[in-house]
């Protein structure tokens, strides 16, 4: 176990710039996971993290102890608390930073079954909501456009609650063109869109268009989909967030797939928008 005692550490500055940049994350391809959840998570789905950084405070917690002791052979690298504070992202430390490779962007596969395409998305929190809401709901494949925030920043970490090692996601996509080629329904989103999810056939091969958070989809992609529908919503909002949004639309797909398995059946399809 190595010690660092001083900011001024090569090592430590290493990691703040980590933790700050998202053009060091991509130029060295690594990613940091703040706390023992997300990197049981890596291990989990991935393989071993590069190195682990612990504060004092977090090598007194069973958790992180039993964790660190599963990860023989990585580098474990500790700090003082107020060091590790200077490192987190949080306001509340976990005692814990694990270093990770970010797992590459996967090609697409043509003939997935179902997909996810964002749209210039700006809220991590919001982009790691989705994921967790994809890997929840059964979607494998996730595909952000070149506009969008980086999908292994710490917040979107965070949000993502390990989500993100349980998904295909593919970052800087031409979506029009990854629109073009999907051998599936294209189903768009749209405030006040005359149809319904609820009435839009969902069990088929599909692809989950959902936009940036303040415009919404551009246009080029809107003319590649071939349903636009809302969300009804019978209160007093006039919308919801991209993630709830995103999330209600997801397991609408689930709850039809549900009913085919429970009834043996599917219910009539609505009509072509």
């Amino acid at each position: 176990m190595k010690h660092i005692s001083s900011a001024a550490n090569p090592r430590h500055q290493a990691l703040r710039k980590l933790v700050q940049s998202s053009q060091e994350r991509r130029k060295t391809g690594l990613s940091v996971l703040d706390g023992a959840h997300l990197a049981v998570a890596y291990r989990e789905h991935v393989g071993p993290p590069r190195a682990i950084a612990v504060s004092r405070s977090g090598l007194a917690n069973p958790e992180v102890q039993t964790l660190i002791q599963a990860m023989r052979g990585v580098e474990i690298i500790a700090l003082g608390d107020a060091l590790f504070a200077g490192l987190s992202s949080v306001a509340t430390p976990t005692g814990i930073l694990t270093v990770v490779e970010t797992p590459r962007s996967r090609t697409v596969p043509r003939s997935m079954d179902a997909c996810v395409m964002l749209e210039d998305l700006q809220d991590p929190g919001n982009l790691g909501s989705i994921l967790r809401a994809c890997a929840a709901s059964g979607i494998r494949h996730v595909l952000l456009s070149k506009g969008s925030v980086q999908a292994w920043s710490p917040r979107a970490l965070r949000a993502g609650m390990g989500a993100h090692f349980m998904l295909g996601i593919q970052e800087e996509t031409d979506l029009i063109e990854a629109a073009r080629d999907f051998a599936g329904t294209l189903v768009a989103t749209r405030p006040l869109a005359p149809r319904a999810v609820f009435d839009t056939d969902l069990k088929g091969r599909i692809g989950f268009m959902f936009g940036n958070e303040g415009s919404g989809l551009s246009a080029g992609l809107l003319e590649t989909a071939d349903s636009v529908v809302s969300i009804p919503m019978p209160g007093q909002a006039e919308s919801l967030n991209v993630a709830a949004a995103a999330a209600v639309c997801l397991f609408e797909r689930v709850r039809q797939l549900s009913a085919i398995r429970t009834h043996g059946h599917s219910r009539p399809e609505a009509a072509e928008s």
